[in-house]
């Protein structure tokens, strides 16, 4: 497993202008008390190793579990379901959303009271059994009731893991942290790719069909890896027994200095939620991060099936899904290394937005000429510029799974102050979510094999995801420039008249914060 530990990531934060507040808890200076046994380097490295490992593990399966359902259909799912009208599959694929999305705030606040170890733990061994049981149904109800529960068992499992990582790391050290984190979605299409291709040769054994092998498989990994993780995942820094007393008054001080002492404490009201949306910049992550899930599931879902209509066999889809994935996660890593090392987020995201603008656009032009759907009686048309068409999903997958967290953590650590990021995590998250029930009726086995409608749809929501990512930026620029305006004429409200309890209470509202742009 890789760390992220980089030696200026605490010279940056210090070096930041975006105010960081003040806590009585280290020195005198507000600085965090010095280790005597360690350093911080030591540390982090140490955090990285068992916080980051086993989150991505965990959010891997998660992943994985989510979407074999696109590998099983290849090796015959609707066939043998009989789903009739075909759309039967997308409406299965739709309603793992309902509880995912309803019941991810909720989730959180368990997440708190149960701890991470048994919450998320739990959630997974939940989550692994239902998929299992996904390979014995017998009909379209039982697909549907299974996909129901799998979305209420998966609803705590994103939301938390990315609760959890902004419990252990800072502002300047989150990005590299998070991007590792969503590089797991990647890992996990190509590992689900190169699973599926191998036991879909299990094809009629126990007189079971490849695809049902696919989700039992799976889901007992998935049970067998719950039951170890119970000792393994993280704790919240201050419950973290693995740490000496030592770190864990490190942590608690650098975090604090951080977000201010009080507003650690207290708890969210429904007057603090009321004041975070009277914000624009609120709706806009959300429209950022939106644009941005349709074309992740569109292409999560519907990619072994696209590939499939390229003319390969089922086993040849399966491995040929695999690269792209592999490509995104690479390609996703170095993006966010520059990103961290120039600490800029919007060009990064713009330019990752439009690789897959390009892609999308590629897949519209190269079958332009031929009829979208053909004259009653006539055959499909046969597949054409196949290979150009492969490289098209390359960058539909580099572009999309690479600009995901960087809008994803510029949007949510630009949030100063403990409540405001508390609720825009769930916003954006729950929001962007619904760009997944989307996804899940673009691609129609109607439009096969040219699927115009869905690429259509993708394109249109990833231009919508790049200017609200302008819009944003803009917007942070703007309240930049105007703060350091004002701070050239100290008057109320400026940094100087604002105290240490009012920048923790107004966040990256105070005159003293900072944007990244």
């Amino acid at each position: 497993m890789a760390t992220f530990h980089s030696e200026k990531d605490t010279a940056a934060l210090e070096a930041s202008a975006r105010g960081p507040l003040s806590s009585d808890d280290g020195g005198d200076d507000g600085m965090p008390p010095q280790l005597s046994t360690t350093t911080e380097r030591k540390l982090t490295t140490k955090i990285d190793l068992r916080v980051i490992s086993f989150l991505c593990i965990l959010y891997l399966l998660a992943f994985l579990d989510r979407v074999n359902i696109a590998n099983a259909a290849v090796f015959g799912l609707a066939q043998d379901l009989k789903l009739n009208p075909p759309s039967q599959f997308n409406t299965a694929l739709t309603v793992f959303f309902i509880p995912y999305i309803l019941f991810e705030i909720p989730s959180n606040l368990l997440l708190r009271r149960f701890r991470p170890r048994l919450w998320l733990s739990g959630c997974m061994f939940l989550f692994g059994l239902v998929s299992a049981m996904q390979g014995l149904v017998q009909n379209f109800g039982g697909l549907i009731v299974t996909r129901l529960l799998l979305g209420l068992f998966e609803t705590g499992i994103f939301p938390g893991c990315f609760y959890v990582i902004g419990m252990w790391y800072t502002r300047a050290e989150a990005q590299r942290r998070y991007s590792f984190f969503f590089g797991s979605t990647s890992l996990a299409g190509a590992f689900g790719g190169l699973l599926a291709s191998a036991i879909g040769k299990m094809d009629g054994k126990r007189g079971y069909h490849g695809w049902r092998w696919i989700f039992i498989l799976e889901g007992v990994l998935t049970c067998v890896v719950a039951l170890t993780f119970f000792f393994l995942i993280p704790e919240f820094p201050d419950k973290a027994r693995w740490l000496s007393a030592e770190e864990r008054a490190f942590l608690d001080a650098k975090h604090r200095r951080e977000q201010g002492d009080w507003a650690v404490r207290r708890r969210i009201t429904v007057r603090d939620v009321v004041r975070i949306f009277a914000d624009v910049k609120i709706f806009l992550g959300g429209l950022m991060y939106l644009g941005l899930i349709v074309p992740a599931y569109g292409y999560a879902f519907f990619s072994p099936t696209i590939i499939r209509s390229y003319g390969y066999s089922s086993i040849q889809t399966q491995l040929h899904s695999v690269p792209p994935f592999v490509c995104s996660f690479v390609v996703a890593m170095v993006v966010a290394y520059a990103s961290d090392k120039t600490r800029h987020r919007f060009l990064f995201a713009l330019a990752s937005i439009g690789v897959t603008i390009a892609g999308f656009a590629l897949l519209l032009g190269l079958d332009r000429h031929l009829p979208a759907h053909p004259a009653k009686g006539r055959p499909a048309p046969k597949p054409q510029h196949i290979h150009a068409k492969y490289g098209a999903l390359f960058l539909i997958a580099m572009g999309t799974f690479s600009a995901m967290p960087i809008v994803v953590c510029w949007f949510n650590m630009n949030l100063g102050g403990h409540h405001r990021r508390a609720v825009g995590v769930a916003w954006q998250i729950g929001f962007g979510n619904l760009g997944g029930i989307v996804a899940t009726y673009a691609f129609l086995a109607q439009d096969a094999p040219l699927y115009r409608k869905g690429y259509s749809i993708c394109l249109g929501f990833t231009c919508l995801s790049a200017v609200s990512c302008m819009a944003y930026w803009l917007a942070c620029w703007s309240q930049n420039r105007r703060r350091d305006r004002d701070a050239r004429i100290p008057t109320a409200g400026t940094p100087a008249a604002v105290s240490d309890y009012e920048k923790s209470e107004l966040g990256d509202l105070s005159p003293a914060y900072r944007y990244l742009l």
